[in-house]
């Protein structure tokens, strides 16, 4: 019985170093955004598409899963000024800019399978899922500079009168989920398309959730700045402050935003097989059986 499962495992080897190898490569492609200041999370706008630009690695336990981890930098941003059908988003005239730093953990599970050894199974479609660590930071153009909103309380955040305001942290966590394609050129250099959506746990990307504080309240509780980019109507309508009642809507604060992520990808896969140009060679055989 002994010999037997050796024998077995000696057959099974060539099979299991072909499923286990390690991939690693590039993403470039585009983001977008959807939340408060995309007409309150109703619109994705291709005019605010922006570039996109990653590292992966993926470990391919076996033809049906890969494990991957991804680093991706872009940024996504918003402004009411985009907005045709709402006249209240209109009026707001917020917007915004954020650069996102990203670090996933994802599994793709491949349908019906992926096997880039001797281009065995060299096309897949796939579906992706996992988690993600992501680093933002909003800001909003105002007199010629750029200038970041967290620090400042646009909504009244670090005020004493308002201790449920609290600041919200610039790190979050996200859930990306998606579909893709990978295709192997050879049994070395697979290139694939993916579309991916982040549901994130945070309502600030854009800087904008909750409710206004008036602006009188907020330039004595956290100052001139804070209370020009908290409320800025009145750049739109003539110039002046507009001057709203505390607790009058700004945001949407019954859902967390969302980014978007489309790329293309070119990897690399770290296969020790002498298989270069194997599609060739394979083709090469099957002429000797006819």
């Amino acid at each position: 019985m002994k010999k037997v499962l050796q024998i077995i495992a000696l057959a099974l080897l060539p099979i299991a170093a072909s499923a286990q190898y390690l991939e690693a490569g590039i993403l470039l492609g585009a983001s977008n955004y959807l939340g408060d200041v995309s007409n309150n999370s109703s619109s994705l706008y291709l005019k605010e598409t922006k570039p996109a630009i990653g590292a992966l690695v993926r470990y391919n336990v076996s033809e049906m899963f890969t494990a991957r981890l991804g680093l991706n930098y872009t940024w996504v941003a918003g402004s009411d000024a985009n907005v045709n059908n709402d006249d209240f988003v209109r009026q707001r005239n917020l917007s915004f800019k954020s650069n996102i730093l990203e670090f996933s953990l994802i599994g793709e599970i491949n349908i019906p399978g992926y096997q880039p050894y001797a281009l065995s199974r060299p096309f897949s479609p796939y579906l992706f899922g996992g988690i993600s660590v992501f680093r933002f930071n909003p800001k909003a153009r105002y007199q010629g500079d750029w200038v970041k909103l967290q620090p400042l309380g646009t909504e009244g955040q670090g005020m004493t009168q308002y201790p449920d305001r609290e600041e919200y942290a610039l790190t979050s966590i996200a859930i990306p989920f998606g579909i893709g394609v990978k295709y192997a050129l050879t049994d070395k250099i697979n290139l694939g398309l993916e579309f991916g959506a982040r549901r994130t746990f945070t309502d600030y990307l854009d800087d904008v959730s909750g409710t206004y504080v008036s602006y009188p309240e907020l330039l004595a509780g956290n100052g001139a700045l804070a209370a020009a980019l908290g409320n800025r109507t009145g750049e739109l309508i003539g110039g002046e402050p507009v001057i709203v009642e505390t607790g009058t809507r700004r945001g949407d604060s019954t859902g967390n935003d969302w980014y978007f992520i489309l790329g293309a990808t070119v990897t690399y896969n770290f296969l020790d097989n002498g298989l270069m140009g194997g599609r060739k060679r394979g083709r090469k055989r099957a002429g000797c059986y006819n």
